[in-house]
């Protein structure tokens, strides 16, 4: 039985690993045709491998999304060997995390730099060709763009930003028949939380968020694929993200009053960051 994307051209950012690793498998049982784009060619050509049996065809384009010039690159080899793109998800991104006081305008400018520029300028690249074939874009935002927390400003005002950069666009291209998906996980398998502040990956890291509450990425990525398909303008991801959304749109003062007393009662824990796997 044919995928929901069978002969579709999907351009994914940040596929190297975390949900966006995810997201080509989910794509490639889908019948879809992908280019994986990160900044790790190593790591991508070892997920094109993997993918190549699922997959029609599977390309690796290094690319960094906070290089216009390494963008339009990697957009453009794609349509070169796909005949245009249909599906684009701005998947890129990382979290700088820290107390507002401790930390500085550079860290805001590091953590907009990749989360809202790098994904607008994936956007704008791929724009022409998603509007060629009146195809889906997604971008990946977060619950966090939909609700503050402490330790995370800088992370959670670029999630706001694209969350409200998604739902800004839906409306402008819509008449070109352009679906705009705004993607909110909650807590997702990933490394983005053993990630530093300077976007460095530290094997070495626990992940900080009890693994009871972590969804597995694949059945994340299932339902993401699932949104796209359905040109759903707003897909919030796992059922605490849903609950976290809820709350804090009809209780927020409840929300803020439970966030007040998590950095109270757990310092130098969840909010304080990850912390070194024991030996």
């Amino acid at each position: 039985m044919a995928g929901r994307f069978q002969g579709s051209s999907v351009f994914i950012t940040g596929a190297s690993s975390g949900i966006g690793e995810a997201l080509a498998r989910a794509f490639a049982l889908e019948g879809a045709r992908l280019a994986l784009a990160a900044r790790r060619l190593e790591r991508l050509e070892s997920v094109r491998q993997e993918l190549m049996p699922a997959a029609a065809e599977v390309l690796a384009v290094p690319c960094d999304v906070t290089s216009r010039p390494s963008l339009d690159a990697a957009v453009a080899q794609t349509a070169e060997a796909f005949g245009g793109i249909d599906v684009a998800v701005a998947n890129a991104g990382f979290g700088v995390t820290g107390f507002f006081q401790d930390l500085s305008t550079a860290d805001f400018r590091r953590q907009f730099e990749t989360n809202v520029f790098g994904l607008l300028d994936t956007v704008y690249a791929v724009l022409p060709h998603v509007r060629a074939s009146k195809g889906r874009l997604a971008l990946i935002s977060s619950v966090s763009g939909r609700v503050g927390s402490p330790a995370s400003s800088p992370y959670v005002a670029s999630k706001f930003a694209v969350t409200g950069l998604a739902e800004s666009i839906y409306y402008d291209l819509r008449a070109d028949g352009v679906s705009v998906t705004c993607i909110e996980p909650g807590f997702v398998e990933s490394k983005i939380r053993m990630t530093d502040n300077a976007g460095r990956f530290h094997e070495d890291w626990n992940d900080p968020v009890p693994p009871w509450l972590v969804v597995p990425r694949d059945r994340a990525a299932r339902a993401i694929v699932s949104a796209i398909y359905k040109r759903k303008p707003e897909a919030v991801i796992t059922g605490h993200g849903k609950l976290a959304v809820w709350s804090a749109r009809h209780f927020p003062r409840t929300v803020r009053f439970i966030q007040r007393q998590a950095v109270q009662r757990m310092p130098g824990n969840l909010l304080a960051g990850p912390t070194r796997k024991k030996p």
